[in-house]
């Protein structure tokens, strides 16, 4: 029986399986057990459907705050029903699209997200490679291992350096407008794409705003940042590609679908342009792609986000977000159902 003393707010986690060992410490245990009552070794990672534990079930009847991270399931209307105390869910991770729906807002549910602390890990993974890219890193060390002698590499890498270079950043997104921070230090020149930051919004983040084909036919490196919607599927197509410079290196750690793989293929097996992509589509690429193989692709699993201890990052801010709620403050970082069609 609950102690009536006791004021914390109940919580019930709910994420994929394993991930829950993966996000919180046992300092963050810890942390996480002084603020809310809850049993963190209970997580949902279903919460509706006819085997559902009696146990969990229970714990959603009670629960005032959800506290959520990836493989969480889709708090739908009738997951909801069951919840007639939830007040606001927490996401430990980035975005929220893949679980909160439409019912989530129509209750009036708070959503906060650790989707800043997800973007710096995404943000640091872009700069090594646009760094990486202007010295012509992948070229030089399949070149060095394939010639195993002295070389005259001056002569070779003649236009390679990041001085001077420009940088053209697709999508002022948080990750984008992070990567713009980042490279502020480096003697590059920034340009944006974004359709919904104006010219002086673009002055204000210190980079100059361009059309999308522009942008790609005047900079030595393109880093995709863009959200995963309808308007910005395939958004660099055949066009944008041809319009890339010669030896121009594509970054993508947004979603595969942002780009036309069919279209970047033939780019990338002439050897014409080169690219960084730590996602694909399908994703990942089928074990017959040429993406595995060639020289000039560094292809990489999905791991530009959080990994390792990298996840803690997550953690904290998600538990000062839980702090804030049981301090009846308003979430940080709140997710806004208006800022979603145009968002991660």
């Amino acid at each position: 029986m609950q102690d009536a003393t006791d004021n914390r707010p109940s919580a019930l986690l709910s994420m994929g399986p394993g991930i829950a060992e993966r996000l919180f410490s046992p300092a963050h245990l810890s942390r996480l057990t002084s603020l809310v009552r809850t049993d963190p070794r209970r997580v949902a990672h279903t919460l509706a459907g006819p085997g559902l534990d009696p146990a969990v079930a229970a714990a959603l009847a009670d629960a005032e705050l959800l506290i959520t991270c990836w493989g969480a399931p889709p708090l739908t209307a009738g997951v909801l029903d069951a919840a007639p105390r939830l007040r606001a869910i927490v996401h430990a991770a980035g975005t929220v699209k893949h679980h909160i729906t439409d019912a989530c807002w129509e209750r009036g549910i708070a959503v906060a997200s650790a989707a800043a602390a997800n973007a710096e890990p995404v943000a640091e993974y872009t700069l090594a490679a646009i760094l990486f890219a202007g010295k012509r890193v992948l070229h030089s060390a399949h070149r060095h291992r394939e010639l195993r002698a002295p070389h005259d590499w001056h002569q070779e890498l003649s236009g390679a350096g990041n001085y001077r270079r420009t940088v053209g950043i697709v999508g002022a997104s948080r990750i984008g407008r992070r990567v713009i921070e980042l490279l502020r230090p480096f003697d590059l020149d920034v340009l944006l794409y974004d359709p919904y930051v104006n010219t002086a919004a673009a002055g204000a983040l210190g980079v100059e705003q361009v059309a999308l084909t522009e942008l790609c036919a005047r900079s030595q490196v393109v880093s995709v940042h863009a959200p995963q919607v309808p308007a910005t599927h395939r958004m660099i197509g055949a066009a944008q590609l041809a319009a890339m410079p010669d030896g121009a290196t594509l970054i993508n750690t947004a979603r595969g679908s942002l780009i036309d793989e069919d279209a970047l293929l033939p780019q990338l097996v002439s050897g014409r342009l080169s690219a960084v992509l730590d996602v694909t589509d399908p994703e990942p690429p089928s074990p017959e792609s040429p993406l595995y193989d060639l020289p000039n692709v560094l292809l990489t699993p999905h791991v530009a986000g959080s990994l390792g201890g990298e996840v803690h990052r997550m953690t904290d801010q998600a538990l000062d977000e839980v702090e804030r709620y049981t301090k009846g403050l308003p979430f940080e970082d709140p997710v806004l159902p208006s800022a979603l069609p145009h968002s991660a």
